[in-house]
């Protein structure tokens, strides 16, 4: 339920404060997620060179997006299972571990775009 006075622009403005603080969360709490958003500053002008029109293009860039957009969801699952308790539990570390896959599956989903596409 949204909260009172939360609504239109406002939300708007927070929404995407709460993104930037969520982001930057990742960048310095994060070492993998710093990784990608690193290579991402290889991958776009890769990805420009590489692709023959601007479509492909955007799709080399977005399957990569989709790797930091799963990595992001992954660092959310570690952090609310770490929060909640630090001893080891079965349920924490299959959360993790199916976190860790779906980080897996979006990295080669990536990499089968990028494979279709330069060959």
């Amino acid at each position: 339920m949204a909260k009172p006075g939360n609504t239109g622009l406002r939300r708007l403005v927070n929404a995407a404060i709460f993104s930037y603080k969520g982001a930057k969360a990742a960048f310095n709490n994060e070492e993998a997620f710093r990784q990608e958003t690193y290579l991402l500053l290889l991958v776009v002008p890769a990805a420009i060179y590489i692709a023959d029109n601007m479509s492909k293009a955007l799709i080399l860039i977005s399957s990569y997006l989709l790797v930091l957009l799963v990595e992001l969801l992954n660092s959310a699952i570690e952090a609310t299972v770490d929060r909640i308790s630090d001893e080891h539990h079965e349920l924490s570390g299959r959360a993790k571990d199916m976190g860790s896959a779906a980080v897996t599956l979006a990295i080669m989903i990536c990499a089968g775009v990028w494979l279709a596409i330069i060959f």
